[in-house]
C-alpha cells in the first residue's frame, strides 16, 4: 500500500517527537494540519494498532490562542516538576499544532511570553506548499518568520514529495528543533517554529488509517506513556546534554572579593529559583524575593519588601545587590537597582537577556559561584540582618491589620490574603498579572511557599485561564497528585484577566478532566491603574472610561454557558471554607470587592509602617 508523502512525513515526525521525549501535544483543528492531527491522534491511543498504550497526551482546543497558552502552562508544570537549586533541568517542549492562516498568528501572545520566560514550546504550523504561495490561494499567508526574533529556531519545511532520504532529513531537523527548544546546548529554552507545508491528499484512506503505525517501525528509544507516567525529560535521541560550566578562576568572580563585601541584599525576581534563597541564607543577607520567584521562603525572607524599602534608614545602607531572576513587580526594587551608589551583580542563569533595565550592572555572571554557597564567611552583618527582619515583621503586621480591616467592606487585599493563607507548600498557585501578583507580594507570609506561577515574561493578562489549566493538567498527573506535592492547584485572577481568557473554560467532552479552583477578585475594572499616576489626574470620568473600564459582566452566567461551576461569595469566612475544601474538577469562585481606596492604599500602608518603626 502506497502512503501519501504528507501522511508519511507527519507519521515520521510524530515518531521522532515521541522518541525525543515529547509527551504533551495541544491540537487546534484544521484541514491543512490534518496529516499531523491523524498521526497525533493515533499516538494518543485513538485506534492504536495492536492495543498499544498511548505514546502522548493529546489536548484539543478550538481556539488557537487558548491552545498556545495551554501548552505554555503544561510546559511550566514540566519545569516545576524538574526543578533544581539552579533552576529546572532541561525538559522536552510541549508541541502546539495549528492549521494555516490566522490560526498561526493567534499563537503570537503565547510565543512572546514563552520567549521572555524561557519556556520550551514546539510550534508545528501547517502551510500551503510553495507553489500555492503568493497566488491568492485560500487561507494562504506569509507564515515564514511570523514570530520574528521570539523563536530559538525557525525553519520553513518544504512539502514532502517522497524523495529518497526525505524522512531521514526530517528526523535530523526534529532532533535539532527539540534541542533548541529545550535549551540543552544553549541553556536558554524557548519557542521553536517548524512551518510544515503539506500537499494533498491530506487524509489517509480508511485502509491507510487502519495500517498507520506511529510506534516506531524499528526506531529505538520510544517509551509508551503509561497511565501513571508524568511529563518526562528528554529522550535518549538528543545525545549528551551539555551544561555551561565556566572556569572556577573566572576573573569576574575573583574581582567581586566577597571577603570585603559591602552591605548586600539578594533580589529574587521571576524565575530566580531556590538558589537565591540558598545564597541569602549562606551569607546572612536579606532576601527580597517576589512571590513568583521560587525563592520566597525561609528565615532571611523580607516580607512586604517594597514597603520595607520605603524605610530610608535601611534602604540607604545598601551598597550591593545580587540579582537573580527578572524583577517585574516592585518599583522600589527597580529604584534600588538604579541607584548609582549601589553595585549590582546580575546572575543570569540560562537567560539570553540579562535583566538590567537601569543599565547599572557592574558584573553579569552566568551562575552563582559554588564557594558563595558552600564556604560562607563568618557573619559580620548579624545586626544589619536583624534590622531588616524587624522591619519585615513590622511591615507584615501593618499589612495584616489592613487586610483584616473590613470597616469599608471586603477588599482585594483581604481576598488575596485568604488565598495566600490557604496555599501550602504542597499546593500550586497561578497568579494573574496586574493587581493580584502585587497584592500577593504584600500579604504572603509563607515560611515554605507553594509553587507560584505567573506569566511575567511580558506581564500580560493574555491566556491566563488557559495557562492555569495547563499547569493543573501537567501537575495532577498520577502519581504526583493535583499539585507539586499532591496538594491543590488554584488560580488567583482579577476580573479583567478572567474575562480576557474566559474562552479558556471551553473544553470538549473528550478532553482530560482537570482539578483547578479559579478565584476571581472582581472589582469591576482595572484597579491597578488607580494606584498609578493615572488615578490621580483629577478627572474621574476620563479615568473610568479609558483606564478602569468597568464592564458589569455576569461571571456566573458566563460560567454557566461553559458548564463550569460558579459561586459568588461576599464574606471571608465562607471564602476560607471554600478555599480549604475545593470542589472536584474545574470551578470558579468569584469574590466581589470595591475599588475604593485603591489609589491611596500603598501610600497609607507605607505611612503606617514608617510611624510604627
Amino acid at each position: 500500500m502506497t502512503t501519501s508523502p504528507s501522511i508519511a512525513a507527519a507519521r515520521d515526525l510524530v515518531r521522532s517527537l515521541v522518541r525525543l521525549g515529547v509527551r504533551d501535544v495541544v491540537l487546534a483543528p484544521g484541514s491543512r494540519s490534518a496529516p499531523l492531527a491523524y498521526a497525533f491522534a493515533l499516538a494518543a491511543g485513538h485506534t492504536m494498532p495492536g492495543g498499544r498504550s498511548p505514546l502522548i497526551r493529546l489536548h484539543v482546543r478550538v481556539d488557537e490562542r487558548d491552545a498556545g497558552f495551554l501548552a505554555l502552562g503544561l510546559a511550566r508544570a514540566a519545569q516545576l516538576r524538574a526543578g533544581g537549586q539552579d533552576g529546572p533541568e532541561p525538559t522536552a517542549p510541549v508541541a502546539v499544532v495549528t492549521t494555516s492562516g490566522t490560526a498561526v498568528a493567534n499563537l503570537l501572545p503565547a510565543v512572546l511570553e514563552a520567549h521572555y520566560s524561557g519556556i520550551p514550546l514546539l510550534l508545528l504550523t501547517a502551510d500551503r506548499p510553495h507553489e500555492l504561495r503568493g497566488t491568492g490561494a485560500n487561507q494562504t499567508g506569509d507564515q515564514v518568520g511570523i514570530f520574528g526574533s521570539a523563536t530559538r529556531l525557525a525553519v520553513d519545511v518544504p512539502a514532502p514529495s517522497g524523495r529518497p532520504e526525505e524522512l531521514r532529513d526530517l528526523r535530523a531537523l526534529v532532533t535539532r528543533a527539540i534541542a533548541a527548544a529545550s535549551g540543552t546546548r544553549s541553556a536558554h529554552p524557548g519557542p521553536v517554529h517548524l512551518n510544515l507545508a503539506y500537499r494533498e491528499p491530506l487524509a489517509p484512506s480508511p485502509q491507510e488509517l487502519a495500517a498507520m503505525d506511529v510506534s516506531g517501525d524499528g526506531l529505538s528509544g520510544e517509551a509508551p506513556l503509561a497511565d501513571d507516567e508524568g511529563p518526562t525529560g528528554l529522550g535518549q535521541g538528543l545525545g549528551t546534554v551539555l551544561a555551561r560550566t565556566p572556569p572556577a578562576d573566572d576573573p569576574l568572580v575573583d574581582e567581586l572579593r566577597l571577603d570585603t563585601e559591602p552591605a548586600t541584599v539578594v533580589v529574587a525576581g521571576d524565575g530566580a529559583g531556590p538558589v537565591a534563597r540558598m545564597l541569602a541564607e549562606a551569607r546572612g543577607w536579606p532576601l527580597l524575593a517576589e512571590a513568583c520567584s521560587g525563592a520566597a521562603g525561609g528565615q532571611n525572607l523580607i516580607r512586604a519588601h517594597r514597603l520595607v524599602l520605603g524605610i530610608s534608614d535601611l534602604a540607604d545602607q545598601v551598597r550591593q545587590v545580587i540579582l537573580l531572576g527578572r524583577p517585574t513587580v516592585s518599583r522600589p526594587v527597580q529604584q534600588l537597582l538604579a541607584r548609582p551608589d549601589v553595585r549590582v551583580v546580575v546572575v543570569a542563569t540560562g537567560a539570553e537577556q540579562w535583566p538590567d533595565a537601569a543599565r547599572n550592572a557592574s558584573f553579569v555572571l552566568d551562575h552563582v559561584p559554588a564557594d558563595w554557597l558552600t564556604n560562607p564567611l563568618e557573619l559580620r552583618s548579624v545586626d544589619a540582618l536583624q534590622a531588616w527582619r524587624a522591619a519585615s515583621k513590622a511591615a507584615t503586621d501593618v499589612v495584616a491589620q489592613a487586610s483584616a480591616d473590613l470597616s469599608q467592606g471586603l477588599t482585594a487585599l483581604a481576598v488575596v490574603d485568604a488565598v495566600a493563607a490557604a496555599s501550602g507548600p504542597d499546593d500550586a498557585l497561578v497568579v494573574g498579572s496586574s493587581s493580584p501578583v502585587r497584592d500577593l507580594d504584600l500579604v504572603a507570609r509563607w515560611s515554605e511557599p507553594p509553587a507560584v506561577v505567573a506569566n511575567r515574561g511580558l506581564a500580560g493578562i493574555d491566556g491566563t485561564v488557559s495557562t492555569a489549566i495547563g499547569v493543573a493538567l501537567g501537575l495532577q498527573t498520577p502519581p504526583h497528585g493535583p499539585g507539586t506535592g499532591g496538594g491543590a492547584v488554584r488560580a488567583l485572577l482579577g476580573d479583567l484577566t478572567f474575562l480576557h481568557d474566559v474562552g479558556g473554560l471551553l473544553r470538549g467532552p473528550f478532553e482530560p478532566a482537570v482539578s483547578l479552583q479559579i478565584v476571581v477578585v472582581n472589582d469591576d475594572g482595572g484597579s491597578i491603574f488607580a494606584g498609578l499616576e493615572h488615578g490621580r489626574t483629577g478627572n474621574p470620568m476620563l479615568f473610568e472610561r479609558v483606564f478602569a473600564t468597568p464592564h458589569g459582566a455576569d461571571l456566573g452566567a458566563l460560567c454557566a454557558g461553559y458548564g463550569v461551576h460558579h459561586e459568588l461569595l461576599d464574606d471571608l469566612a465562607t471564602l476560607a471554607e471554600v478555599l480549604a475544601h475545593p470542589r472536584p474538577g474545574l470551578s470558579v469562585v468569584e469574590v466581589a470587592v470595591s475599588r475604593d481606596g485603591r489609589a491611596t492604599q500603598e501610600g497609607e500602608l507605607l505611612a503606617t509602617l514608617r510611624a510604627s518603626v
